[in-house]
């Protein structure tokens, strides 16, 4: 049987709306012996608080609710680390939910939903929407948050919102992928394929419509444009579906711009990487890949992944300062650089300490 609070208070000696005072953190707090008295009996019977008590309390959880596509993604891990840096550094604990196994239904927007239900269910401080941006907002979704927020609650989602009330980090997907389709270009390349990712999630659009825009601008086309899951799995199937469709076989040499592949993430990317090879095709020799993200893992891979660096952990951490500052910080916005590695032909370029 769990030790309540009364024994706590009997064995200190003081009444039961002191311990409380002690132990669920409230403002007033008593004399420093009896406070000392308090806690000295919890340890010694072994009590442990109750979370809803001290919030009521406190008139605070200490919980930040954060979600994201998949724990195992070195983009959304890195990201989750750095909300959990800033978090902790605000007294608050991190609940991290995932959305790649499926709901009720088995798709990530139930999953999402039933995700954002216990978070505020558990009446966190506030909720962090790592994933991306759907093009048709779930409705159910984006009234359980505006009341979330209207009784108190913060959101914060990252790359766009169409959540009243939610504060958004801003990301410069289409900037970047203008960014390095430019720098593609520059160094001689001229013909490209896009992986495309889903079109539904608002990321994948934006970065689409930045390579689209950025060959536009220089008379260009891609050759041809595939979509796919956002995943490792998703970028092998579209580059063999281009392969198929291009026709290119290995050995064999053509006299136009070598071909590359701009995958609208890094996982895709390396996906396709994985693709050309099982064809028999190498990177850059016979086809040159391109990302975007720069995720951690990334220096594990050989050819270096030509990619747009976009900064991860600060990702987190800006996104959790949102969550925790006052009502007055609305939005923020980061951009990143482009990164010019081995897999397109290029030999490495990269900022300063990527």
């Amino acid at each position: 049987m769990p030790v309540n609070l009364t024994e706590v208070a009997r064995h200190a000696g003081v009444s039961l709306a002191t311990a409380s005072r002690v132990l669920n953190g409230s403002a007033r707090s008593p004399a420093p012996d009896i406070t000392e008295r308090v806690k000295a009996a919890a340890e010694e019977l072994g009590y442990v608080a109750n979370a809803q008590a001290q919030a009521l309390a406190r008139s605070t959880t200490g919980l930040v609710g954060l979600v994201v596509h998949d724990i195992a993604d070195p983009y959304f891990s890195a990201i989750a680390h750095g909300v959990q840096e800033v978090a902790l550094q605000a007294r608050h604990q991190v609940l991290l939910a995932g959305t790649d196994l499926g709901g009720e239904d088995g798709t990530p927007r139930s999953a999402e939903l039933a995700a954002v239900t216990a978070f505020i269910s558990y009446r966190t401080d506030a909720i962090i929407l790592a994933t991306s941006r759907f093009l048709e907002e779930d409705p159910v979704l984006a009234k359980n948050l505006e009341r979330y927020i209207q009784n108190g609650g913060k959101v914060v989602t990252i790359g766009d919102t169409s959540i009243p009330g939610a504060k958004v980090l801003t990301v410069g997907n289409f900037d970047g992928a203008r960014d390095l389709v430019d720098a593609l270009v520059t160094s001689g390349l001229s013909r490209f394929v896009i992986l495309s990712g889903p079109h539904e999630r608002n990321t994948a659009r934006s970065r689409v419509e930045g390579f689209t825009s950025a060959l536009e601008r220089r008379g260009l086309e891609p050759l041809v444009v595939v979509g796919g899951e956002f995943s490792s799995r998703g970028g092998f199937d579209a580059t063999l579906e281009c392969i198929d469709t291009l026709g290119i076989i290995a050995g064999a040499k053509s006299a136009e711009s070598p071909l590359c592949i701009l995958a609208a993430n890094d996982v895709m990317a390396l996906g396709a990487i994985t693709a050309l090879r099982s064809r028999g095709l190498q990177v850059p020799d016979d086809v040159q890949v391109a990302g975007f993200d720069d995720i951690p893992t990334l220096r594990d891979y050989s050819p270096g992944l030509s990619t747009y660096q976009l900064p991860l952990e600060e990702m987190g951490r800006l996104a959790a300062g949102l969550a925790l500052a006052p009502e007055s910080v609305l939005e923020s916005r980061v951009t990143g650089a482009v990164v010019l590695r081995e897999s397109a032909g290029t030999p490495t370029l990269a900022p300063d300490g990527a």
